[in-house]
């Protein structure tokens, strides 16, 4: 019963070398989108040989789990993976892959309860500054305009979701850049950025010690606003689109020597002043494709065994 020990093996090795990879190469900052993609692809290939693993495992362990998994399949087929040659690890790793699985559940269930108290809070203060007018409907528009010192801007996702610009931004913004980053925020909307998010912030805070967890949470807090500046600069231009993020976030002290929660967007004003060069539509392609075989992997570890007993 070798197939769920390959399956973790492959598991781990991808843990360990797709994020590495990752961070040598030149081309993320230039293509976020693809490496957005690419990051999904590996963090679920990982997940894929843990869940894998878990059935064959708990298939070999117990003959109730082997009945249901294996009843359809023909006595070959069963054979080729020696389900009855199992050791005593077996119901161990299944156990332990399956409290592994359920953990993550629970962790994602924390985050979307968070995240939504956080949502209501921030409604609820949305509400109180900026009441609802006489004859105005809830929901009916989706820019709210807030009295603030500070210029900022953000959106505000939900079932009824807003954008949200202080009275400070839009004295300060000119013009265009107005537009760039109403259009950057509409950006991470229309990509659903807020999943993605919650999803690595779940795995990341269940797994504190497994590293591609927490290189996925940090790579996508960046690589979307990589691909929303991108969305905003491709309608605006990169100079209009540099130029607000300087003017929201100058007073925030970013663009000083001391770092801050913020240290990205000097690195972000760079990239748009100075472009890298994208990637030729048939490279995009290529890693697109390498990057959906990464889960396909597992697929083919788990039934090759099957599939040559069948042939």
């Amino acid at each position: 019963m070798m197939v769920p020990a390959v399956l973790l093996l492959l598991g781990a090795l991808t843990a360990v070398t797709a994020p590495r990879l990752l961070a040598r190469a030149d081309w993320p900052d230039r293509e976020p989108v693809v490496a957005l993609w690419m990051w999904q692809c590996v963090v679920a290939a990982v997940l894929l040989c843990c869940a894998l693993s878990m059935t064959l495992s708990a298939a070999a362990a117990w003959q109730a789990v082997r009945g249901h998994l294996f009843a359809p399949a023909p006595r070959a087929v069963v054979e080729a993976y020696a389900l009855g040659t199992h050791g005593p690890w077996a119901a161990g790793t299944a156990v332990a892959l399956a409290c592994g699985g359920m953990w993550s559940a629970a962790m994602l269930v924390r985050e979307v309860l968070r995240t939504r108290s956080g949502r209501r809070t921030r409604r609820a203060e949305l509400r109180l500054r900026a009441p609802l007018l006489p004859g105005e409907e809830p929901g009916a528009g989706r820019l709210v305009v807030l009295e603030g010192e500070r210029p900022d801007a953000w959106w505000l996702p939900g079932t009824s979701p807003r954008l949200v610009i202080t009275t400070a931004a839009l004295a300060r913004l000119k013009g265009r850049q107005l537009e760039a980053v109403l259009a950057h925020e509409q950006g991470h909307a229309r990509a659903r950025h807020d999943w993605l998010l919650h999803c690595s912030s779940a795995l990341a805070g269940g797994f504190p010690q497994v590293p591609v967890f927490a290189a996925f949470r940090d790579e996508m807090h960046r690589l979307v606003e990589l691909a929303a500046d991108d969305m905003a600069s491709r309608r605006f231009g990169r100079l209009t689109t540099a130029l607000a993020l300087v003017e929201l976030n100058e007073d925030r002290g970013v663009f000083g020597p001391c770092p801050t929660p913020q240290a990205h967007v000097p690195q972000r004003v760079n990239r748009l002043l100075a472009p890298p060069a994208r990637l030729t539509a048939a490279h995009r392609l290529r890693l697109t494709a390498a990057a959906a075989l990464v889960p396909v992997v597992p697929l083919l570890v788990t039934f090759v065994p099957g599939l040559r007993a069948l042939g």
